[in-house]
């Protein structure tokens, strides 16, 4: 069998760097407690591996108001304004490992919000980057996440729209749903926000997908890009299979195959993407 690896399949800029700054952090300071607000990265592996290292997560505003002392970590996807204050106000430490390319559109919808421009962010409202990227906007934000939320979108005709996106949203879609709020004849402007690591990671997945007879994804079930990974995949070869570790494998169902090609989320380590890889190769 022909087993075909993604070169992007992995860790991208922003995951590996919030994941080194938690281990930093967990070696240089056993003096006091680690929290990260929220899960690091949504992969339940490296969230375990971290929690056997004393680090805990809280997950809520109260959480955090009823912290005493300790040393606080912004996860990847970032964080309210609001949040940065309420750590000011308790008087915590803050290590900021906001993923840079998340921070730029902080920033954008900080600056365009407080011009009075409306905000619309494409992407998933649920989704804890976009719920932070919401906590930037000064004035009125609508998410869009559908073709029917686009058709619904409406502003009055005097009101200046700013388009942005979530950094990990299929770019297709995004393109598609632009073009439905575009037509609408609004004073918009629109700021590509999708990672180019993600953007990458997607046409690498669907070029390989399409040449394949079966497509393995690995990443976590709560992981976004992951999620949308697979959905590519899907569209392009119809035995695509979604795991978040080996052991959700089933090898059965690669006993007839010739080709399998592999790629993985941005929080997906590693070790358990070799791991796959390996066990597909031995096993056929």
């Amino acid at each position: 069998m022909e087993v075909r690896l993604a070169k992007t399949a992995g860790f991208c800029f922003g995951v590996k760097r919030a994941v080194e700054t938690v281990y930093e952090q967990a070696q240089k300071r056993s003096d006091v407690k680690i929290y990260t607000y929220g899960p690091i990265i949504h992969n339940e592996e490296v969230v375990k591996d971290m929690r056997s290292k004393g680090v805990e997560v809280i997950y809520t505003q109260e959480e955090l108001m009823q912290l005493q002392s300790g040393v606080v970590i912004i996860r990847s996807h970032g964080v309210a304004k609001e949040i940065y204050k309420t750590l000011e106000e308790r008087g915590l430490s803050c290590v900021d490992a906001t993923c840079p390319f998340v921070k730029k559109i902080h920033r954008i919808v900080e600056k365009e919000s407080m011009e009075g421009k409306h905000i619309v962010i494409i992407g998933d409202e649920s989704h804890p980057e976009v719920q932070g990227i919401k906590g930037w906007a000064e004035n009125d934000v609508t998410v869009i996440k559908t073709v029917e939320d686009a058709q619904k979108f409406h502003v009055s005709s005097d009101v200046k729209v700013c388009v942005v996106s979530q950094t990990t949203f299929n770019y297709n879609k995004f393109k598609y749903l632009v073009e439905i709020i575009s037509k609408k004849s609004y004073d918009i402007s629109v700021l590509n926000t999708i990672c180019s690591a993600t953007k990458e990671r997607q046409e690498e997945a669907d070029q390989i997908a399409r040449k394949v007879d079966a497509m393995i994804v690995i990443g976590d079930k709560h992981s976004s890009n992951t999620q949308k990974l697979f959905e590519i995949c899907d569209k392009a070869c119809n035995n695509t299979y979604y795991i978040q570790t080996l052991d959700d494998l089933n090898m059965n169902q690669l006993k007839s195959v010739k080709t399998v090609g592999i790629t993985a989320g941005a929080s997906t380590p590693k070790n358990i993407i070799e791991e796959v890889q390996n066990n597909v190769r031995i096993n056929f």
